[in-house]
């Protein structure tokens, strides 16, 4: 189980939440130890598990662990920013989403919507057992695709590392600044009732 931290005090939902949901967070402070893959295998589970669009389970995930042969190809990936502190996570993984319906082959309007469930969950359950998931947009869309041989039906939508929690220190000095708990806007201010409302900045 995770370990209590002090920040996630200041955290307050302003309406009854499950108590996970505000210490989730998307850390980039790791150890550089490796995942069990029993710990793997338990994310991926985790995921599985997501609601999809008549049970398409849409998502595919393509990992790498540190010190694999396969590490370089996910590492490169990378920009420049995300490497410097990405260098410490045991595991790299790039998220597909399956464009079509494997049923019909027809187009599959909620492939990244459903993609993005299964990560949900598996970011959830990083945080139940004290790990570290970080998602990332700050990678080469075409370049995963042509390296790691990603079908066309697919469609590439996103990294993330996971690892154990690390020392803030060790991460580059610009970094150090933004390893703390973001707040969210109320909620009341990302819904409303019926059509679009008339204040275009909403």
């Amino acid at each position: 189980m995770a370990k209590p931290n002090p920040q996630f005090q200041a955290r307050k939902a302003d309406h009854p939440i499950e108590e996970l949901f505000l210490k989730r967070w998307s850390p980039r402070a790791m150890s550089g130890e490796a995942l069990s893959e029993e710990e793997l295998l338990t994310l991926f589970e985790a995921a599985r598990w997501a609601p999809s669009t008549y049970n398409e389970q849409e998502w595919r995930f393509l990992y790498a662990r540190r010190d694999t042969p396969q590490w370089q190809q996910f590492f490169g990936l990378l920009m420049e920013a995300n490497q410097a502190w990405c260098s410490r996570a045991a595991v790299l993984v790039l998220v597909l989403a399956r464009k079509t319906f494997a049923r019909n082959g027809q187009a599959n309007p909620v492939h990244l919507f459903d993609a993005g469930s299964s990560w949900e969950n598996l970011a959830l359950q990083a945080t139940s057992m004290g790990l570290v998931a970080h998602g990332m947009a700050g990678f080469d869309y075409d370049k995963a695709r042509s390296t790691l041989k990603v079908a066309e039906h697919f469609a590439v939508a996103a990294m993330f590392a996971l690892g154990r929690p690390g020392n803030v220190a060790d991460l580059p000095a610009p970094m150090r600044e933004y390893e703390k708990l973001t707040e969210r806007r109320p909620a009341k201010e990302s819904i409303f009732e019926g059509a679009f409302p008339a204040d275009q900045n909403w």
